[in-house]
């Protein structure tokens, strides 16, 4: 029996909650929507849970070239994608790329939210960051995403970690794009290729968990060392513990709930 694929998540802004809908088109960048837009430090500089842990509050959504934002305390915010004509040079770890600026609106929001100057970007040329790893071939490219277009993660790898905690934590901690049902625990560790609905991925390297996984993302709070002190004790690797596997599309198209998951090599 081939596995399923059981949950699609998507990710408007880097760092805000996970958005899950039921099919989604998997582009050379990732999934379509996923981390184009991005909030950035007046120096630039990305902004993540890591750091601001209240990203987790903010809620978004995309359609017909918009972006609606909500948050505590807040009013919604609704925005229209950037013309392009007003730039950011924006960093994003070791890579600088040129992004169009959001609505000044957001920039306001957003610092009254997180309190701290910042501003919002927008990827407007999904080009414009090439995959810059050993991973990586020629022309392929990425979003704001951390470092690779998708995420895969499995039910049975998170069954496996929460028989080992005292207080089992849900997928979202993890925040993957894809979920994998009806394999066993870390087989997606193996898999080398695979095929879901209309796409094709390729393996990219297991992902290296942060801080962010210690975060409520219902409350937005932090403040324990799990699942990263657990994961150590048996995951662990020279690049840190792991969970999850970075993909590359190498063929793009719809993948849906339910999908089959074929692993070709």
């Amino acid at each position: 029996m081939e596995p399923l694929l059981s949950a699609i998540n998507l990710y408007p802004v880097k760092g805000i909650r996970a958005v899950a809908v039921d099919r989604a088109l998997v582009t050379p960048a990732g999934l379509e929507h996923d981390r184009r837009w991005m909030v950035v430090d007046d120096r630039g500089q990305f902004l993540s849970q890591r750091t601001h842990p209240r990203l987790a509050l903010v809620t978004g959504s995309t359609a017909d070239g918009r972006l609606d934002l909500a948050a505590p305390g807040l009013p919604p915010l609704h925005l229209q994608v950037p013309d392009g004509i007003r730039r950011l040079q924006v960093t994003v770890w070791d890579d600088q790329v040129d992004a169009a600026a959001a609505d000044p609106r957001a920039d306001r929001w957003l610092s009254r939210f997180l309190g701290r100057a910042c501003r919002l970007a927008y990827l407007d040329d999904p080009s414009g960051r090439p995959l810059s790893s050993s991973h990586g071939k020629a022309r392929e490219v990425v979003s704001f995403a951390d470092g690779y277009p998708c995420l895969l993660a499995s039910t049975a790898s998170l069954a496996d970690l929460n028989g080992r905690l005292s207080d089992p934590l849900p997928m979202d901690r993890f925040r993957p794009n894809l979920v994998v049902e009806g394999c066993g625990a870390f087989a997606e560790d193996g898999w080398r290729r695979l095929a879901i609905g209309e796409a094709v991925f390729r393996f990219a390297g297991l992902c290296a968990r942060c801080t962010v996984t210690t975060v409520d993302q219902q409350t937005g709070l932090s403040g324990c060392d799990e699942p990263l002190r657990t994961l150590a004790g048996y995951r662990r690797q020279e690049k840190g513990v792991m969970f999850g596997v970075n993909l590359v599309p190498e063929r793009t198209g719809q993948v849906a709930l339910g999908d089959r998951v074929t692993v070709l090599e």
